[in-house]
């Protein structure tokens, strides 16, 4: 049992799961716990069934058997019900609007989500203030922004929903490791700060491991490890598992 698991119930959590598509399952017999207030890191090859797992999780793929609970609760997640839960996901490939402005994207995701008037600007507020640079670009369309740019738009947006728990697929993608880090640096300052949880699906794992709390390895639809960062920190331990 890690630090960040004592005292705590599971914000969610998976009993047995069983999901795939045209009736081929990608992953069955699958279990496994995100705490409140903690940073959790899935990692694994291509196919492994990482994303399909957030998908599920987000009500956008149903599981053909097995257990999803909120908090103690049994659920069958939709994508309605997860965000009035409290529940935001990123999914791979930025989650952006091309054709609309940076200012326009915040203002769709705040009304999709019926946030109005001075609520409404709390919350840009204190996202500009988590990722300041976004600032640079607030009135540039997203499809003229960059890589970087843009997932800081898609993250952001997710934000705006103040969640309690946040999937995110991938951000790295197209990223420099630089880059990302400075991505996720502001993200694991804000998670603290809200005590959120985080499911993170990622291949950069160094840039990963160092906001995470703890790391769940997959391999062809299982789960094959589960410990803390630092029991990776062998590479050759690491890449054997690949």
């Amino acid at each position: 049992m890690t630090n960040v698991e004592v005292g705590l119930a599971p914000a969610m959590a998976v009993e047995q799961l069983a999901a795939g598509y045209k009736g081929r399952n990608v992953f069955e017999g699958l279990s496994l716990k995100l705490y409140t207030n903690e940073v959790l890191c899935l990692i694994g090859h291509n196919g492994a069934g990482k994303s399909t797992l957030l998908k599920v999780l987000f009500g956008l793929l149903p599981h053909n058997a097995g257990v999803i609970r909120f908090h103690g609760r049994e659920i069958k997640p939709t994508p309605s019900e997860m965000a009035g839960h409290g529940v935001s996901y990123v999914p791979e490939g930025r989650g952006v609007f091309p054709g609309l402005t940076v200012k326009e994207n915040f203002a769709l995701a705040l009304w999709s989500a019926k946030i109005q008037g001075q609520d409404a600007e709390r919350r840009i507020g204190e996202v500009l203030e988590v990722l300041p640079r976004i600032k640079e670009f607030w009135q540039r369309r997203a499809g003229q922004l960059s890589g970087g740019q843009q997932q800081m738009v898609s993250i952001g947006r997710a934000m705006l929903a103040e969640p309690s728990i946040l999937l995110l697929d991938e951000p790295s993608i197209g990223l420099a490791p630089k880059l990302f880090q400075d991505l996720l640096v502001p993200i694991r300052e804000y998670q603290q700060k809200r005590a959120m949880s985080v499911l993170l699906v990622e291949q950069q794992v160094g840039e990963a491991f160092s906001v995470s709390d703890r790391v769940v390895v997959m391999k062809s639809g299982e789960l094959i490890f589960e410990g803390v960062p630092g029991d990776l920190a062998d590479e050759g331990k690491l890449m054997g598992m690949f």
